[in-house]
């Protein structure tokens, strides 16, 4: 991606996620938001009134609205948050061949009108998804990458900030693994301006933390009772888009293409990653521990078990 242009972002998906995505790359400026769905006048509707707010937000970026990929030509950086929720009766298995039909057929109007874009991908189960956009983009795997961690840590910065009263600024945490109940927050990397919490908390504080940000989309799914989370599930896939777009360096725990990194290969998880123009410009190897490792290649199983689902119903 060239610097001094003005970028095009394609949000897949006008439903809560994917219209606050587009709402934060607005107000950020990271350029033009195509907001696709194949529902009529819904991504119309929503883009409407996302440039009606403009001018009181202070952004000049436009926003349109569409039901025809061709309108995401040229996009730069693509958001996928379309699919299904699990319904009551949906097994697993369900999920994935819907979503699975449904991703299929977005990367393939992805690889015909935007086949330069680098691709986020927020839908679930996240990792399984992501690896099969890879499969089916057939992109360079640093251009396709999954929203999973950088949601993780933030949940788990939100609680540590909770918990010592403290700014969340000032929290950095890092969350590995697959992005569900398996996740692996280390709280060994967890800190409050350099200091590492567990100087500031007591161990079962650390335990509470850890488990809640395991259970962190499950608790506002409980709460909501008729939705899930999409302020901050959108918010993180866009503090990723940025990091891309204005090529920051930053780094980011993403579910990224593993190639023996942690002793994984060919399978998506979250680690650490440098995000830049060209996508994952590298994959930190950090220090954990003979648990912790357990613990991801734990969750790297549940991962591939819905890799062989995918492959169980024909998708892949």
């Amino acid at each position: 991606m060239s610097t001094g242009k003005k970028f095009k972002i394609a949000s897949i998906g006008a439903g809560n996620v994917g219209a606050s995505a587009a709402q934060y790359c607005l107000e950020l400026e990271l350029g033009d938001v195509v907001l696709t769905d194949i529902l009529e006048g819904f991504p119309q509707g929503k883009a409407l009134d996302l440039t009606e707010a403009g001018p009181i937000r202070g952004y000049s970026s436009q926003c349109t609205g569409t039901n025809d990929y061709a309108d995401i030509e040229g996009a730069d950086l693509c958001i996928v948050s379309a699919g299904l929720p699990r319904k009551p009766g949906m097994t697993r298995l369900d999920l994935l061949e819907k979503n699975g039909q449904i991703m299929t057929s977005i990367c393939e109007n992805i690889k015909k009108y935007a086949p330069e874009s680098t691709v986020i991908v927020i839908t679930n189960p996240l990792d399984v998804m992501v690896y099969l956009a890879y499969k089916k983009l057939e992109f360079p795997a640093n251009r396709v990458i999954g929203m999973a961690g950088c949601l993780d840590s933030s949940r788990m910065r939100s609680f540590v900030a909770m918990e010592l009263g403290v700014s969340m600024k000032n929290v950095d945490t890092m969350v590995l693994g697959s992005h569900g109940d398996d996740m692996v927050p280390l709280p060994h990397y967890t800190t409050v301006s350099g200091i590492p919490i567990t100087k500031l908390m007591p161990q079962d504080r650390i335990d509470a933390i850890v488990e809640r940000t395991r259970k962190g989309g499950g608790e506002i799914v409980q709460l909501l009772k008729t939705g899930s989370a999409f302020y901050a599930p959108a918010a993180s896939a866009v503090r990723m888009a940025q990091s891309v777009i204005r090529d920051e360096k930053q780094v980011l725990p993403c579910a990224a293409h593993l190639t023996g990194q942690y002793g994984l290969n060919d399978i998506y998880m979250g680690v650490p990653c440098v995000l830049g123009k060209d996508g994952v410009e590298k994959i930190i190897e950090l220090d954990i521990t003979d648990a912790e490792r357990a613990a991801l290649h734990k969750s790297a199983e549940e991962v591939k078990s819905g890799i062989a689902g995918l492959q169980e119903v024909g998708i892949l």
